[in-house]
């Protein structure tokens, strides 16, 4: 049976490649993003299909939101499943961020989650289904130093995906927060060579947007689970450091040479998601 989804962050990475296994799959995407050349791609791709609809969206709109779903329901019916995958990053120390970073990252990658869930939530309410599914990271399951307003803000990401779920689970709707590893995406490239963002690089390799893809129209749309890390072995060790900080603290320099290496390595022209 196909799906009718909303996809943010769509114009590139994870939303990205997410957008083109759908459209492979018959189901139906309203591809949303900021930056409208991305979405072509998508365009080009579907050619004429009715499966493709891509829509500009500043997910830091909770107004836009609204509108769009409205739209988008009423020209092209109910929406089963809304992935909020638009997300940023900038690295940056705790003493050296600025206001302006703050709002980056929260307005961006945490009020645009919550937006997008509130503005699908009348709809599947009043149906009693349907599936939300919110890009965190394993930087929200331990804090990473170097990335801060990142980790807090996919913290905050995660919190309030468990939050929703746990109140959404008897009235039919599954809420999911996906934590990976780093993705080999632009994201991951604005990183590349900093030294605030060494411990992004850390595990033994990057893992593919078709990774991600992979456990989000697998486990993820099967199982309906709260959470899921990626590759599991990482959350689990992600999850005891962020239980244990202090513990966690005293490995940070190991991760951080491993990280550097990983850095200078992939600089030197190995693939970020080779071993």
């Amino acid at each position: 049976m196909s799906l009718h989804w909303i996809v943010s962050g769509a114009a590139s990475g994870i939303g990205h490649e997410l957008a083109k296994q759908l459209l492979a799959r018959g189901d139906r995407v309203c591809a949303c993003d900021v930056q409208p050349a991305g979405l072509q791609a998508l365009k080009a791709l579907a050619g004429a299909s009715a499966q493709l609809r891509v829509e500009t969206l500043d997910v830091r709109d909770a107004e836009a939101w609204k509108a769009l779903v409205v739209r988008v329901e009423a020209e092209d019916g109910a929406v089963d499943v809304l992935a909020n995958i638009a997300g940023v990053l900038k690295e940056n120390w705790v003493q050296d961020a600025t206001a302006a970073e703050v709002d980056f990252h929260f307005d961006i990658n945490v009020k645009g989650v919550i937006f997008g869930t509130q503005a699908v939530l009348p709809s599947m309410l009043a149906r009693g289904q349907g599936h939300i599914i919110n890009i965190a990271s394993l930087a929200g399951l331990s804090p990473v130093p170097g990335i801060g307003l990142y980790s807090a803000s996919k913290f905050a990401v995660r919190g309030y995906s468990l939050v929703a779920a746990m109140e959404l689970a008897d009235k039919g709707i599954a809420v999911t927060a996906v934590c990976p590893d780093a993705v080999q995406t632009p994201m991951l490239d604005i990183q590349q060579g900093k030294p605030q963002t060494a411990l992004t690089f850390s595990g033994p390799r990057a893992l593919t947007a078709q990774e991600v893809v992979a456990a989000i129209l697998g486990p993820v749309l099967r199982d309906r689970p709260f959470e899921i890390a990626l590759p599991a072995w990482r959350g689990t060790t992600a999850k005891l450091a962020g239980n244990l900080p202090q513990l966690g603290n005293k490995a940070i320099g190991l991760f951080r040479k491993a990280g550097e290496k990983r850095q200078k390595l992939i600089q030197a022209g190995k693939s970020s998601t080779e071993r």
